[in-house]
């Protein structure tokens, strides 16, 4: 079976935030997690797909780029978007066909926004997936924290489905490239 890691607007200014934002929560954890399962991609031959906001940083400079501690191998592909949904005005959805992909690993930022947007895109797209439910982050809301909005999705997008496909929810440190989804079928 064909995978793709896409890791969404793990972005430089995002993460670490600014003079407007704070950082995201956990960064330190959460840098380290996207480069273990940027590893164990590499290891399952997949597809790594990384995708950055337009609006980060006004879409140029340090701030715009994929955050500096992560690993980006050579063979990665790279694509910017201007909406919340990674599918939307890109051509990540061609690539993933044309590229025979069936299951994917979604990481990166903001949880309750893109990530969210990508994970119930994916499926009713016809794509298993899997959240790494350490993955992912944001910042505290005006109701509720990081941490809580952060709990919730990994709750609610666990089993999550659109008929025919659904997403799981997976610790960095398993093994997220032999997916688990046809034992719930």
């Amino acid at each position: 079976m064909k995978q793709a890691l896409v890791v969404i607007d793990a972005q430089q200014q995002l993460i670490d935030g600014n003079e407007q934002e704070q950082s995201v929560f956990n960064k330190a954890s959460l840098l380290d997690n996207i480069n273990l399962v940027v590893k164990k991609a590499l290891e399952a031959n997949s597809l790594i797909i990384f995708i950055r906001d337009k609006d980060v940083a006004e879409g140029v400079g340090k701030g715009f780029e994929v955050h500096e501690a992560i690993h980006i191998p050579q063979e990665a592909i790279v694509f910017d978007k201007k909406a919340t949904n990674s599918f939307y005005g890109t051509p990540l959805l061609s690539c993933l066909q044309e590229n025979k992909v069936q299951h994917l690993v979604i990481m990166g930022c903001k949880t309750e926004h893109c990530i969210d947007t990508a994970v119930r895109t994916a499926t009713v797209s016809g794509f298993d997936v899997t959240l790494i439910e350490n993955g992912h982050s944001t910042t505290d809301s005006q109701s509720l924290t990081a941490e809580q909005i952060i709990g919730h999705h990994n709750k609610i997008l666990h089993g999550h489905y659109n008929v025919d496909n659904f997403s799981m929810v997976r610790n960095a440190n398993e093994d997220v490239f032999q997916p688990i989804h046809n034992n719930y079928r």
